[in-house]
């Protein structure tokens, strides 16, 4: 696995090398006339030992390092990038198609005569709407997939030897319903998010790194000082990448028992509710560097003049700079804010107009917007004025690189296998390889 990932081969291509590079033969403890191992053998090694076994190995060879005064606490680097699923992108009516046919194949080994029924009634339900409308034809086959995919759930629950809803066919049934009404769950509701984009990568997602593409992102978190990767995750393309960060400095300090002390993110770290989670003193207190937003210059009193208080009875009142108050008029689009409108007569006569309202003559009062994370917000405006930040900033395109040595020399752009578990090993094995190259260096 690790002259795979190290070259950018397949298995099968590990092996034939093994036959006439010696290097690979003496890598690999093998003799001169020892039998090369089966290709076969990488997958089945790979499942057996899963996701979190290789997890296990990739922080272990972490610890290692750490041994050999590699790796310190003092700052961690944390950016992501994205890779393409192992799938071609596909619209409504293929992808309907998609998830049909994977649910028949499933229900063939259990109910194959009740499946020769369906595939017949299917043709015959395409002839007749070979000539309508593709969105009408996506109406029918939508509907047709629904009872199908109901008539199953209903014989699954009904096999009368509860053992065998253990094996290794039902199991293949449930997953293939499961993405059935996955599907139909997107097209009853078009404007929920989160939406199926294949059904034979049923995790991956839609997202947009430039342009639009279906797959994942890859997140890294890396030392500053010595450039190894101390913890990745594969989220789908549609993840929180900024929520992130507090999964991959938990899943260090957990496997390692350490103390982070910093975390420098991009733009996306921007965010309210995950700044406060990194930034909380009782829960990962980190020292968190993010490039604010570029805002235009103010001309009027920004909202941090007007003073927010909470009420014993938790009701809010924000107080202007002369001293006039006002209640929660209505909430705005964001979530996490509240608008507060003066009446007109508050302002009317206020000497402080001119400074306050961004049009003097409106005949309406102030409006205010208070974000709930306001404080951490100004902790990051606060901040990037600092010759710390500066000094951070300057680094933080070492993670941007090592991502680039990922993508474009260990093959990390696109996925070899299907399903986030799987991606995921690829991405474990492939941090793997670059940090033994970047130890070697070190070591060396």
């Amino acid at each position: 696995l690790f002259l795979r990932f190290h070259y950018r081969l397949s298995d099968r291509q590990v092996m034939e090398r093994t036959v006439t590079d010696m290097a690979f033969r003496w890598f690999l403890s093998l003799g001169l006339h020892d039998k090369i191992p089966n290709h076969t053998n990488g997958t089945h090694f790979r499942k057996r030992i899963g996701a979190e076994g290789f997890q296990q190995v990739f922080q272990d060879l972490v610890t290692l390092a750490r041994e050999h005064g590699l790796v310190n606490d003092r700052l961690r680097l944390k950016d992501a990038t994205h890779l393409f699923a192992d799938i071609a992108k596909v619209g409504p009516l293929p992808l309907v198609a998609q998830v049909r046919e994977r649910l028949l194949q499933a229900a063939d080994p259990l109910f194959a005569e009740w499946v020769s029924q369906q595939r017949t009634l299917y043709a015959t339900l395409r002839q007749t709407t070979a000539e309508l409308p593709d969105d009408e034809r996506l109406a029918h086959r939508v509907e047709h997939l629904r009872g199908l995919a109901t008539t199953l759930q209903q014989q699954l629950a009904d096999l009368p030897t509860p053992p065998e809803k253990d094996s290794n066919p039902v199991q293949r049934l449930q997953r293939a319903l499961t993405v059935a009404f996955k599907l139909l769950a997107d097209r009853a509701d078009p404007e929920a998010g989160d939406r199926l984009a294949s059904a034979f990568d049923p995790d991956a997602r839609n997202g947009k790194h430039g342009q639009f593409y279906v797959g994942y992102l890859v997140d890294v978190a890396m030392d500053a000082d010595s450039e190894i990767i101390t913890a990745v995750n594969v989220l789908p393309a549609n993840g929180a990448e900024a929520a992130d960060a507090a999964t991959l400095i938990h899943q260090e300090e957990a496997a390692q028992g350490n103390d982070v002390q910093g975390l420098s993110m991009d733009g996306a770290g921007y965010n309210g509710p995950v700044l406060r989670e990194l930034t909380d003193p009782e829960g990962l207190n980190l020292d968190v560097t993010v490039p604010p937003p570029s805002t235009p210059e103010r001309t009027t009193f920004g909202p941090e003049r007007f003073a927010l208080q909470v009420l014993d009875n938790g009701a809010r009142v924000l107080t202007c700079p002369n001293g006039q108050t006002s209640r929660p008029r209505q909430h705005n689009a964001n979530p996490n804010a509240t608008q507060f409108t003066f009446k007109a007569d508050q302002c009317a006569g206020c000497p402080l107009r001119e400074q306050c309202l961004p049009n003097p003559a409106s005949k309406i009062g102030r409006t205010v917007v208070k974000n709930d994370y306001q404080a951490e917000y100004d902790k990051v405006q606060a901040k990037a004025k600092t010759p710390a930040y500066q000094q951070t900033r300057r680094v933080h395109p070492k993670i941007e690189r090592k991502l680039n040595d990922m993508a474009r020399h260990h093959r990390c752009r696109r996925a070899c296998y299907r399903g986030r578990p799987k991606v995921l090993v690829q991405v474990l094995l492939t941090a793997l390889v670059v940090n033994v190259k970047r130890i070697v260096k070190l070591l060396a």
